[in-house]
This record gives structure tokens, C-alpha cells and sequence, in this order.
């Protein structure tokens, strides 16, 4: 089995068994998302419970300290990371973060857009972008900006697979390309 595969499981089975119990689903998320932080920003950490020569037990300790330090981490989210311990699949946190988190999305109807400017949006523009794609349709959207000067200006969004290009450089492109057709 592919370590992308098992993610995909373990995420799989974290989102059945919260949904099965009534648990939040968001409050597994950042839980989730706590443990990989903290995991990928402690090296120590990180090599401790990623070595093979460090035997379950001690990685599942650290796991419970981790968790009393921490008070309100979900029963579900404390246990995938002791089976994760006692696998030795603790490398996998990132992935399974990934799928889990796109599986609530989904089932929330939440929608990731990225959306592409020239240069960063203020508050009041971010807040403008996000009502006009929940106004079109997206509903709840989770925006990602990206910055990227070659656009020169307007906006290019994605969602999902669709891109609507309202760049200045697209504009100029399209206007290029009229004159060479003529």
C-alpha cells in the first residue's frame, strides 16, 4: 500500500468515525492540524517519533504528554495518532491532515478558491472577493490569496478546476491577439 493510499484511509476512517459519533468534524481538524504543527516545527520531536529505532511505547507516551499539555485534544484525533505511533506511520500526519481536512470541506460544502492579485489584497478587498464568490455561487469559500506581480492587475481566481482570468495581462493578451487575427 502507497503511503498516499494510506493516508487516504486513515483520514477516511477519522472522518467516519467522527461523523458516526456526533463529533465535531472542525474541532478534529485543528487538532489535527495542531499535532502536525508542532511536529513539523520541533526537529527533535520530529526525528524521535519518526525513528524506527524508537520503540511504540516511548512514542506513544510522548504522545499522551503532548496531549495532557494540550487538555482539549479530540479522543479521536489522540487515538489515530497512538495506532499512527504504534505503525510507525507517524510520517504520514501531513497527508492524512490534507485528505481529512478536504473530506469535511466536502461534506460542509465548503469550496477552495485561490485567488491571484498583483499585489496583496487590503481587509476591506479580501472581504469584497470573498462576498462576490459566495454571491456567485461558490457558497462557503475558503480563499487562498496568492500575490503574483506578471498579472499586472485584476484578479484571477480558481475554484476547483475553473479559472476565471480578469488579469490585465489576460486582457492585454486577448487584445493582441485580435489585432494579429486581423
Amino acid at each position: 500500500m502507497t503511503n498516499r493510499t494510506a493516508a487516504v484511509r486513515y483520514a477516511r476512517a477519522l472522518f467516519d468515525v467522527n461523523l458516526e459519533s456526533g463529533d465535531d468534524l472542525r474541532k478534529a481538524e485543528s487538532d489535527l492540524e495542531l499535532f502536525a504543527r508542532l511536529v513539523d516545527e520541533h526537529e527533535g520531536l520530529r526525528r524521535v517519533l519518526f525513528a524506527a529505532a524508537v520503540q511504540p511505547p516511548k512514542k506513544r507516551a510522548i504522545i499522551n504528554d503532548l496531549r495532557n499539555r494540550f487538555r482539549d485534544v479530540s479522543p479521536t484525533v489522540t487515538r489515530l495518532l497512538t495506532v499512527l505511533a504504534d505503525r510507525g506511520r507517524l510520517a504520514l500526519l501531513p497527508d492524512i491532515l490534507r485528505f481529512y481536512r478536504a473530506r469535511v470541506f466536502d461534506h460542509l460544502g465548503v469550496v477552495d478558491a485561490e485567488v491571484t492579485t498583483a499585489q496583496p489584497l487590503s481587509q476591506a478587498q479580501d472581504a469584497a472577493v470573498r462576498q462576490r464568490l459566495a454571491a456567485a455561487g461558490a457558497g462557503d469559500v475558503r480563499v487562498t490569496t496568492v500575490v503574483d506581480p506578471d498579472i499586472l492587475g485584476g484578479v484571477v481566481t480558481r475554484i476547483g478546476s475553473t479559472v476565471y482570468d480578469g488579469s490585465v495581462a489576460r486582457h492585454l493578451e486577448r487584445m493582441r491577439q485580435t489585432l494579429l487575427d486581423r
